[in-house]
């Protein structure tokens, strides 16, 4: 496990510096999409996180290919498509990022602080 977290963040940090955007979008989406599914009463708002990718001026398609980059690699290939390594590298260490935050806070506190901070992307069901 280790080794590829290390593997990982060697793959992020040798892509070009025009992947950052996307690196930084790409740990949004696992956060929004993390939230729905841990967080009791939340839903995404995929149309909002669409527009934070225009507005980073990503590239067309960007939301979706990282949400089918998220959906393979949390279902072990199930759901989702495989996208590009570099994307699935960025969806590891966004994912290994996310587990560390819930294990230091508690996944209560953790929700609270998330609910709080993407409140733009996320919204409570209901």
């Amino acid at each position: 496990m280790r080794s590829t977290l290390t593997i990982a963040a060697l793959l992020v940090a040798a892509a070009p510096a025009s992947a950052e955007p996307r690196h930084t979008y790409t740990t949004l989406v696992l956060e929004a999409f993390a939230t729905k599914v841990q967080c009791p009463g939340t839903d995404v708002v995929y149309q909002d996180l669409v527009q934070k990718a225009q507005d980073m001026q990503l590239p067309d398609g960007t939301t979706e290919k990282v949400r089918k980059a998220i959906a393979y690699m949390h279902t072990g290939g199930k759901m989702g498509e495989k996208q590009d390594d570099d994307l699935m590298a960025e969806v590891a260490v966004a994912t290994q990022a996310i587990d560390m935050d819930q294990r230091h806070l508690g996944v209560p506190a953790w929700c609270e602080e998330e609910k709080k901070r993407l409140s733009g992307f996320i919204r409570t069901k209901g």
